[in-house]
């Protein structure tokens, strides 16, 4: 199974790689060193186009199909997992604005998202809620014109530079997801306050952080999901979200695993190269299967997305398998590689700290399990 693309697709898609090996692969272990998000490659990327994948384009964007975005977060995660996840929920911010916000927003914040003069992200989760998303307590309460939001969001792709936050909040907690909905905020605008990034173990290209709203006016037109549509809107997301983040742990495992092929085969020991070895040939190899199932789940799991069907359960296939073996696999190459591994020169530190991150990151790898036993059970 393929993701077959366009040749304007095809195109883009070559545009991406040419961006990741010039601007992505030579920075990724120096933006780990300064624990950082790296703000002007992420408006560089703006600047090449990458941003405008999902918009029209009536509104000067590609107008590309979720496969592309799918592939795009594969090849760029091959050099850096972190930053490709960043860029991706940029993305899909800006599709999200051009899709279902009023036209008029659309004209004032996609030109300068695409300008990279603003960054985006979606803000779901709580310092109390995670996976149970139904739970959320920021709350939005009704007022004359529009909206005022009181709540902290928490674990926030991009939140670290974010300027638009898709945010969700309930508006009447006796209604539970009921009353969930969905606003477009502009962090730049008084009542929102930016939290430090969040210190984590690695990936710190993706910029965690948080934010606190502090009785933050948002008019009527920045209600994007209404209560109840938000809940279904936010799951609809997280499924594609499941989807790009197996397609990532498949390009940085398979990266991972060419790298450790090539070191084995020059390598000398015992009069030999390592890749002599039939226990380290066939750890590889059985890696490669690996990565070749997973993508096969993944792109099964885009293609739902795609034709909006019900992607839910092969979604939670998809993430479940590829972080379970970039997780496996990952640590295997290192071994492979000796102490050698372990230098700043090589990603693989980088990649294992990512494989971890994929393993939290829009529904844990137990929640998916969760999904898929009530598929069986009914229950």
């Amino acid at each position: 199974m393929d993701l077959k693309l366009e040749n304007t697709e095809i195109d883009f898609l070559d545009r991406a790689i040419e961006f990741s090996k010039s601007a992505v692969a030579p920075n990724a272990q120096g933006w780990e060193d300064a624990r950082r998000m790296p703000v002007d490659t992420m408006q560089a990327a703006a600047n090449a186009g990458l941003v405008g994948l999902e918009i029209p384009e009536e509104y000067g964007g590609f107008g590309g199909r979720f496969r592309l975005k799918a592939r795009v977060a594969e090849e760029i995660a091959r050099d850096c997992f972190a930053f490709s996840f960043s860029l991706i929920n940029n993305m899909g911010l800006a599709g999200k604005i051009a899709r279902d916000a009023p036209s008029e927003l659309a004209k004032r914040y996609l030109p300068e998202m695409m300008a990279g003069e603003a960054i985006g992200c979606t803000a779901l989760s709580e310092p109390a809620a995670g996976s149970d998303f139904a739970a959320i307590s920021t709350n939005a309460r009704k007022v004359d014109g529009g909206w005022v939001i009181t709540g902290e969001k928490a674990w926030i792709t991009n939140a670290a530079a974010a300027d638009l936050i898709f945010l969700y909040a309930q508006t009447d907690p006796e209604l539970g997801w009921r009353g969930v909905a969905g606003f477009l905020i502009d962090a730049r605008e008084d009542g929102v306050e930016q939290l430090l990034p969040t210190e984590i173990m690695g990936g710190h290209a993706i910029g965690t952080g948080g934010f606190k709203l502090h009785d933050h006016f948002v008019p009527e037109e920045r209600l994007i999901s209404s209560p109840g549509d938000g809940f279904k809107a936010a799951m609809n997301g997280v499924n594609a979200a499941r989807t790009y983040v197996a397609t990532m742990c498949c390009g940085m495992t398979e990266a991972a695993i060419k790298l450790a092929a090539g070191y084995a085969s020059e390598r000398a020991a015992f009069g030999t190269t390592i890749s002599a070895f039939q226990g380290l040939r066939w750890d590889l190899a059985d890696a490669q299967t690996d990565v070749e199932a997973a993508r096969l789940l993944a792109y099964r799991a885009v293609s739902s997305v795609e034709a909006q069907t019900n992607a839910e359960i092969h979604a939670a296939h998809a993430k479940k398998f590829a972080a379970r073996i970039a997780d496996k696999h990952l640590t295997r190459c290192m071994q492979i590689m000796g102490a050698a591994g372990l230098k700043r020169e090589y990603p693989l530190g980088r990649h294992i700290a990512c494989a971890r991150i994929a393993n939290y990151v829009d529904g844990t790898t137990e929640i998916q399990n969760e999904r898929i036993a009530r598929n069986l059970i009914g229950s």
